[in-house]
């Protein structure tokens, strides 16, 4: 299964380019229940992708995306590296199993639910889960981009009344609910990047 060079350096682009752009704001909600870091974190892991742009998006898909969920968890710390590095190390392989099917939803449900097993952590729990799970449905729905886009940042914004039962803020208890997961909400803007992007790319 062999992606264009050119989609996948823009795909890598342009992930990179939203969470340097939201870097702050998601230190932001990150130091409200967190660390304060994950803006941080989320940058230096897109900045490595970035510099092996040029090999990697010369890989089959599978490869692609297995090598960059590598130097994610190798680059971003706390739990974020891990759970997006599970995330596309495990679509990698089950694009690889699937033979050419290019079954794209089902090879998200099985790698979210490995992102899932990996945090211990469910749906309504106040983690990226909460938008991985909504974009599968709505990909699975065959939903336009623009839909798709939308459903990640509304399921973001949805986690602000969830009480956090993983991570550092679980410790928080109550006092976390009124305020925007970080990891989701740069799931989302990852999402939303990447939507953009195929939207409007036209191979040449």
């Amino acid at each position: 299964m062999q992606a264009e060079p050119v989609l996948v350096a823009g795909l890598i682009e342009a992930c990179r380019a939203t969470i340097a752009a939201n870097s702050d704001h998601l230190c932001g909600l990150d130091r409200a229940i967190g660390d304060g870091d994950h803006g941080t974190n989320m940058r230096r892991g897109c900045e490595a992708v970035s510099a092996e742009e040029a090999f990697v998006s010369l890989l089959p898909l599978p490869d692609a995306l297995e090598k960059i969920g590598l130097t994610l968890v190798m680059n971003i710390g706390g739990a974020a590296g891990p759970l997006y590095g599970t995330l596309l190390m495990e679509i990698g392989r089950e694009l690889r199993t699937l033979d050419g099917k290019q079954d794209f939803p089902s090879a998200l449900k099985q790698a979210i639910d490995a992102v899932a097993r990996r945090g211990r952590s469910h749906a309504g729990d106040k983690t990226l889960l909460d938008v991985l799970y909504p974009v599968h449905d709505a990909l699975a729905h065959r939903l336009p981009l623009t839909d798709i886009a939308r459903q990640a940042a509304l399921s973001a914004e949805l986690t602000a009344a969830m009480k956090a039962m993983r991570g550092r803020a679980a410790y928080l208890g109550d006092r976390s609910i009124g305020h925007v997961d970080p990891g989701a909400s740069s799931c989302a803007l990852l999402t939303a990047a990447i939507c953009r992007y195929l939207e409007e790319y036209r191979p040449v």
